[in-house]
């Protein structure tokens, strides 16, 4: 089984063979896209480089969230991760925001240049590098369950996604000479592009941050393995919420002629069976409640339960 130094090494190693990856890119695509007078891929390169601060910031966050509880944050610390996923999608919607501002105001300025073979080049190894880099670093993330690692791993398919339109804006303006300006609307394209991978990085870091349940599928998913137990009578106010992964309580009823010990071991059973078969559970708080046909002597106060 993983233990927690084993996850941060992975994060760690993983990311680090990223961001040297993208820092040659970046160099790469700046370059060229600035000897080979293409917009579009200067603009990807600026969103390599943005990759780069993404790669950072999981470095540094690493060492936060995987850090033990303590009496300040006696849940620990996941949500520094959710913090880092979210940092992450907000310098992709900047960058997309500064390469739309950049292609307007040079078409404003009307600096259109023909493209060259220099910068079609680059643009076809960034897509090939970091389609690898993307799949290789997703899988990693789904295997220790790392968010911001799987933040990181879509930044580098934008990336991909991005230097698709860079080679076809390069390709189209080499083709057409007349029409430089394709190579700004490849550029504008791009911006689109990484604006709705960010998206769907900032959606569920918000969704985290401000205790957003699990889907309804989930809870239902988690109600029916837990109604399955047996001793289990009825189950109510099932609620879930996400800090790294998900947290899960509940009210269980059984029978009130049961010890406080047998009732404690139903409640244990369930916890057990959603921390194995739950998505992704990683703590469950159980209350127990007494079930009764009608009032009893038992339990005079506690009319049918469920």
């Amino acid at each position: 089984m993983t233990t927690d130094s084993d996850t941060v090494s992975e994060i760690s190693r993983v990311t680090w063979v990223g961001l040297w990856i993208n820092a040659a890119l970046s160099v790469l695509k700046i370059v060229a896209g600035t000897l080979g007078h293409s917009r579009a891929v200067v603009a990807d390169g600026l969103h390599s480089l943005s990759d780069l601060i993404s790669d950072i910031a999981v470095l540094v966050g690493v060492r936060l969230w995987s850090a033990p509880a303590d009496d300040d944050h006696p849940y620990g610390h996941q949500r520094f991760e959710t913090l880092i996923t979210l940092f992450i999608g907000i310098m992709m919607i900047l960058t997309a925001a500064g390469i739309s501002w950049d292609a307007v105001t040079s078409w404003h300025a009307g600096e259109t240049h023909e493209a060259s073979t220099l910068a079609l080049v680059a643009a076809l190894v960034s897509i090939v590098t970091k389609e690898g880099l993307f799949r290789w670093t997703l899988f990693k993330g789904k295997k220790i369950n790392s968010s911001a690692l799987i933040a990181n791993a879509w930044h580098h398919r934008s990336d991909v996604l991005s230097s698709m339109p860079a080679a076809l804006a390069v390709i189209g303006s080499m083709i057409f000479p007349g029409a430089a300006w394709i190579d700004l609307g490849g550029a504008c394209l791009i911006s689109l592009l990484i604006l709705h991978s960010a998206l769907g990085i900032c959606a569920p870091a918000l969704g985290s941050l401000v205790d957003q349940g699990a889907s309804k599928d989930i809870t239902e998913q988690l109600h029916k393995l837990a109604s399955g137990v047996n001793g289990v009578r009825s189950i109510h106010r099932l609620r879930t919420r996400h800090h790294g992964g998900l947290f899960v309580d509940m009210h269980l009823a059984v029978d009130c002629d049961l010890t406080v010990y047998q009732g404690h071991e139903i409640a244990l059973a369930v916890e057990s069976l959603l921390m194995q078969e739950g998505a992704n559970v990683a703590e469950v708080l159980i209350h127990v409640d007494p079930w009764c046909e009608n009032t009893c002597v038992v339990c005079p106060n506690h009319p049918v339960t469920g």
